[in-house]
């Protein structure tokens, strides 16, 4: 991260960019990182794909759903499986607060632990967890 401050810092000092507008860039690298440090990081290693993504979603009216999906194939169908899911009424508001970025930004640096979290206002939960 303090590569991409410096970057800033110089983006400013050139007269690229306002001061404001540094002072937001640095705001959001930190919140990122900030967002990064919640997940507990392990070594990189061959063995991360071998991991699961677990899906967990509990609902009031007892529809409950759990899917294991493997990291390998994880990467290559989140994105069309996110798009399906939201088009479709029923599914729609269990994952319209699902950012896929995170997901994908959490596969990519190899991270463990739980992902998302959601409570529903009716009382329906929705758990992406990596283990």
């Amino acid at each position: 991260m303090r590569e991409e401050i410096a970057k800033i810092l110089s983006m400013v000092q050139d007269g690229k960019i306002d001061a404001d507008k540094g002072a937001e860039l640095i705001q959001i690298l930190q919140d990122k990182e900030e967002a990064t440090d919640s997940f507990v990081e392990k070594p990189k290693s061959n063995n991360y794909f071998d991991k699961m993504l677990k899906v967990r979603i509990q609902s009031t009216d007892n529809d409950n759903v759990t899917v294991n999906l493997p990291l390998k194939l994880v990467k290559v169908v989140l994105m069309a499986g996110h798009s399906i899911a939201a088009s479709i009424p029923e599914s729609e508001k269990y994952v319209k607060d699902i950012d896929i970025n995170l997901i994908i930004d959490a596969i990519e640096n190899e991270l463990d632990g739980p992902i998302v979290d959601v409570k529903s206002a009716n009382g329906d939960t929705i758990s992406i967890i990596i283990e």
